[in-house]
């Protein structure tokens, strides 16, 4: 070897170790300080992505709470398979609001709902609720959950919590923007599962060894841990001045029918979630409320034939219960709508039309909030916008155990 290319490699080598051991020193200063944003997520070959049995530690990127996720990859207690004598069972699916890591696991409103249930005269002996709820779910995934988790279980009651602002967003492959999920499609009037996915190059690229061995080190070390945080706030900190900017705009007044008309065309401004709240136009949205529709119709089908009720619960998104009907009011107008209740009736509507038994808990929510001038979305200065805080869980999951206790008689 040429003097010049051994000391270039003697240099490369130095810098190598150089950074390896800074890295070893700033694993064990966080790990000192008690540094911890643990992992809780891992790809999986049938839902794109499950939560990791036995994950624990402390989640602080909205409210804080200490998560254990059980042994079956829920974040609950554990369960027995087999349902104990007297036991009235109830599946809980749904996304981030049911997998509640915002709040203690005994705050979630299924734990509130549990424990009010049990007061409940209707229903035969204790009432047991079995979450399954994972953060970025779609119906779709909940579907598939229902199929292959769920029915071990042989719970007595599906519950089938809807976040409108993004579940029909998340069950349309346009919308939600991403190849690594699973999603249902219609082919000739039948909806099909497109489970494409496990080809696509991230998600084969995520399980190969170099793949594995990166989620490894995401799990396990607290630099990792650090640097993705990093990348996460940078992310919310862009986001939020593109929402300023939007929201900067959306107070200029609007004069001409075409911007009327190009509402839709206008998703980045407005942001897709929102455009949940108005009736669709396009091709794309049409068939994203189809999407979701059938899903929900497939999931009473398949609940039926397994000899279990099904209810259908539509939740709150941070708008539409601001303690505040002049902040709604001016909302709703920059929308371009009349209430913020659409996709709330029109999932009322569908339960009306195939016989579904459907809650809508954000109009009760909101005349909460309005009477006790209460925000029951977010923490801290995002106060008003996100996930259910305490007092949103807590009002939640009383509402929802009366409404089952008188809808749902005993099995």
């Amino acid at each position: 070897m040429r003097p010049r290319a051994k000391r270039l490699l003697a240099k490369t080598l130095l810098i190598f170790v150089g950074f390896l051991f800074g890295a070893v020193i700033a694993e064990i200063a966080l790990r000192v300080v008690g540094y911890s944003y643990p992992e809780f997520y891992r790809r999986d070959e049938v839902v794109g992505m499950s939560l990791i049995p036995g994950a624990e530690g402390w989640y602080r990127k909205e409210g804080a709470a200490y998560i254990h996720i059980n042994s079956d990859g829920l974040r609950d207690l554990d369960h027995a398979t087999a349902k104990p004598a007297g036991t009235f069972r109830i599946a809980l699916l749904g996304d981030s609001y049911c997998e509640a890591l915002q709040v203690p696991l005994e705050e979630a409103f299924w734990s509130v709902m549990a424990q009010k249930l049990d007061e409940c005269q209707t229903l035969p002996g204790k009432v047991e609720v079995i979450n399954f709820g994972v953060s970025g779910y779609g119906t779709a995934q909940e579907l598939i959950t229902l199929r292959e988790k769920v029915w071990k279980y042989s719970p007595d009651l599906v519950l089938l919590a809807v976040t409108t602002n993004n579940d029909v967003t998340d069950n349309s492959r346009a919308l939600k923007k991403t190849d690594e999920v699973p999603y249902f499609v219609y082919q000739n009037s039948q909806l099909v599962l497109d489970d494409s996915f496990r080809s696509s190059k991230s998600f084969r690229f995520g399980s190969s060894v170099l793949g594995s061995f990166g989620h490894w080190l995401r799990v396990h070390s607290r630099l990792i841990e650090a640097v993705v945080q990093g990348h996460r706030g940078l992310k919310v900190l862009l986001a939020s001045r593109r929402a300023k900017t939007s929201a900067d705009s959306q107070t200029k007044p609007q004069n001409t029918t075409a911007e009327k008309q190009d509402l839709f065309a206008r998703s980045e401004e407005l942001g897709a979630d929102n455009l949940v709240y108005l009736e669709p136009n396009n091709a794309v949205w049409n068939d994203a409320w189809r999407v979701t529709e059938g899903l929900i119709v497939q999931m009473r089908t398949d609940v039926s034939q397994h000899s279990a009720k099904f209810l259908v619960v539509t939740l709150s998104n941070g708008p539409q219960v601001i303690p505040d009907p002049n902040w709604r009011q001016e909302f709703a107008k920059r929308l371009g709508v009349n209430d913020l209740l659409y996709p709330d009736n029109r999932i009322k509507t569908l339960g009306v039309r195939e016989g579904i038994s459907v809650i809508n808990l954000a109009p009760e929510l909101q005349i909460f909030a309005d009477a006790n001038k209460t925000f029951l979305h977010g923490f801290g200065e995002n106060i008003g916008n996100g996930h259910w805080n305490a007092t949103g869980h807590r009002v939640a999951g009383e509402l929802l155990a009366k409404k089952i206790c008188e809808s749902v008689p005993p099995k």
